[in-house]
Parts: structure tokens; sequence; C-alpha cells
């Protein structure tokens, strides 16, 4: 099995109260040519700006860096409109946006924007219609329809096209969320909060038969890993006290080791440095500057 290249990015909070550094963080991965930065996207918080919204303008400030949400909700984000958002400013941004979508994790936040969320037991199902209309939509050179038992379209027009071949990615933490990954998409993100190290195994096995399933090489599926922690800054130490249990606080040499080993003998390949504690805007300095191309380096990407 041939892993692919290690992707290295960042997450943008999109905190009301940090809208400069936003930008900042942006400009910062922008400039140091790491591959992507993320954004969740969970409308139901007010003081969270609207996640597309803050996509679009960190695409107008950026050149080269790829952007995406870190996952939209499809009970708030009907999969024909995302289709239709992601599409545009992918071509606005010049083949640069990524599409990441979960299912909604938080259901009552939901029911109060008026969303819903499919019952359990259809969710999978609704989950993968909803991809296959993605990307039919995106194919479409003339009027689109489909049929499912979830959603239906009928001789919809849909256009711009992506400029790019646009990735989606899940955001899955159960077994069938996973083997459907590996069915239809083309990554996964998963949170080291949520799976751990030690569960990463488990997580690429199932997202392993779902490929297998759909006749696709595991290595077709990006495994994506939202790392949360803290890189330990000399003068200026972070305290473990400050950070979520189980989340990292290590100085340079340890954060690369760390994402060497999580390549290597975990088979991840697209790490989302979260920071947390303080002075995060001199963390992502630091991983633009000094984690990163000792990554690569090490790797070879």
């Amino acid at each position: 099995m041939t892993q692919p290249a290690p992707l290295l990015g960042i997450n943008i909070d999109p905190a009301i109260e940090r809208q400069e550094e936003s930008f900042q963080r942006a400009a910062i991965a922008d400039r140091a040519g790491l591959d992507l930065a993320t954004c969740q996207d969970h409308p139901y918080i007010p003081h969270f700006f609207d996640t597309w919204t803050l996509l679009a303008m960190l695409a107008a400030r950026t050149e080269r860096l790829h952007l995406g949400s870190n996952v939209s909700p499809l009970p708030l984000r009907p999969p024909a409109m995302l289709a239709k958002a992601a599409a545009s400013l992918d071509v606005l941004a010049g083949g640069r946006i990524e599409l990441g979508i979960g299912a909604g994790g938080y259901e009552a936040a939901i029911a109060a924007f008026g969303g819903r969320r499919p019952p359990l037991s259809e969710l999978v199902e609704d989950f993968a219609e909803a991809i296959e209309l993605i990307r039919g939509l995106w194919r479409a050179e003339r009027s689109f329809s489909f049929s499912g038992e979830h959603y239906q379209l009928t001789g919809t027009r849909f256009g711009p096209a992506p400029a790019h071949p646009m990735r989606i990615w899940v955001g899955a933490t159960k077994p069938r969320m996973l083997r459907l990954t590996g069915r239809l998409a083309d990554g996964v993100f998963v949170s080291n909060g949520y799976v751990p190290q030690e569960r990463l195994a488990w997580a690429n096995g199932l997202i392993d038969q779902g490929a297998a399933q759909a006749g696709r090489p595991p290595e077709a599926i990006r495994r994506g890993y939202n790392l949360m922690g803290a890189i330990d800054l000399p003068g200026h130490p972070n305290s473990q006290a400050d950070l979520r249990p189980g989340t990292p606080l290590l100085p340079v040499d340890g954060w690369v080791a760390h994402l060497v080993d999580l390549y290597q003998a975990h088979r991840m390949d697209t790490f989302i440095f979260w920071p947390l504690g303080e002075r995060q805007l001199e963390q992502i300095e630091v991983f633009a500057a000094q984690v990163a191309p000792q990554v690569r380096l090490t790797l070879g990407g």
C-alpha cells in the first residue's frame, strides 16, 4: 500500500472575537506554503461567524492555500445548496476549496435553527444520497434529476462546475459512517479528542472495509486528523492544566516525531493543527515555520 504524500494544515477558529486573528492565521499558512486551513461549521453558536462567509473572505486574502469546512452539518446545509456554494467559491478561489460534511452532532441546536436530522436508522442512507447528489450536480452538463428516498431533484440546472476535482471529506466517528467514508468519500476528518491514537487502527480498518465493498484501493481515501494540542514554546511554556485531557503538549521536535509516527505507523496522512492554550497565533507560526518543514523533510512530502 502506497500512502499519499502528507498534507499539513491548521484550524482557523470562526469566533467573532478572533476576526483579525483568523486572517492572520490564514496569511501565515499561505505565506509558509501549508496545504490547507479548515474551519469548524456550527451556525447555532452565536459567537461564530457563518463558516462559508468566512471562507469566502479568507479565500479573497490568500493565494495558494486550500480552504474548507471541518465539517458542515447537512441538516442545516441542504446538499444542493451546499454543492452550489462550494462550487462557486472554488471557481472564485481558483480551485482551492475542500468540502467537509457531517451528519450534525448537536441535535437540539440543529432543531433550534429549524433543521432536522433523520432518524438514526436512516442517517447513513440519507448521507450517502447527499454525497451522490452533490457529485451528480458537480458533474451535470445540462439538467440534473435525482430520485432518492431522502432527496429528490427534477430538471435542476446547475452551475458553475467546480474549478478542480473537489474532495469531499466526511466527519465520522461511528462504524457505519466510517464504512460509508470508505465507499463514497475522498477523505475522513477525525479528531484526537474523539478518536485517540490507539483507536486509529480501528477507524482505518472500517474505512478499508468500506473501500473494499466499493472496489476502491484503501489509499484512495485521505486520512485526516484534527490535532488539538499545544506547542511548548521556549520562555513562555503552556501548561498541561490549560489543555483538554489527553491532548498533547510537546516541543517542536516532539510534534515532528508525533506527526511522523502518525503517518508511518498509523496511516494518517493529513494533519490539521488546532492550537490550544496560550499564544495560539505564535503556535501557528511555529507549526508553519518549524514543524511542517521538518515533517516534510522526514517524510519526503
